[in-house]
């Protein structure tokens, strides 16, 4: 099965979800209609495009709720305007739905933040249009750049 996630820094959400069991993380971008762009493209924010990563994963061994769970668990929901010190529309939350199920189940996960916090989510729910591959430089970018990944994590206030 395949689910897409939009979490800020796809550098920084993809060895979060390999200690889970997925079975394959792949950084890419998705949600705008530009055909086949390029990191610079998103990061100027021009694209519609979130840097996104795309789960490969069994359902026997975890769920799209838990899915969900980690996910939740590594993002600030009430951030609209990005995560942590990166800005723009490019790191934004995002949910990209396959089926209806899952569209149901992101949905009331957001509700329940919601109704838990007292606060506004600025989590986007929408359909999965399409998915493009980021350039292999980003794919696995916390085994290849173990210090600058490092670095990321402990300047952009997601590792304390």
């Amino acid at each position: 099965m395949k689910a897409y996630f939009a979490g800020g820094c796809f550098w920084c959400v993809t060895p979060i979800y390999k200690m889970y069991g997925v079975d394959k993380v792949i950084c890419g971008y998705s949600g705008g209609d530009e055909v086949n762009p390029t990191y610079e493209e998103v990061k100027s924010q021009k694209t519609g495009h979130r840097e996104t990563i795309m789960l490969e994963y069994d359902n026997n061994t975890v769920t799209y709720e838990n899915l969900l769970d980690i996910y939740f668990s590594n993002v600030d929901p009430f951030d609209k305007d990005g995560q942590y010190i990166d800005k723009g529309f490019s790191y934004t939350l995002a949910i990209y739905y396959t089926t209806e199920e899952e569209r149901r189940i992101a949905e009331e996960r957001v509700k329940k933040i919601e109704e838990e916090s007292g606060r506004k989510t600025y989590v986007s729910i929408e359909p999965f249009k399409s998915f493009y591959e980021a350039e292999e430089y980003h794919q696995d970018y916390y085994l290849k750049n173990p210090e600058e990944f490092e670095k990321e994590l402990i300047e952009s206030g997601r590792k304390k």
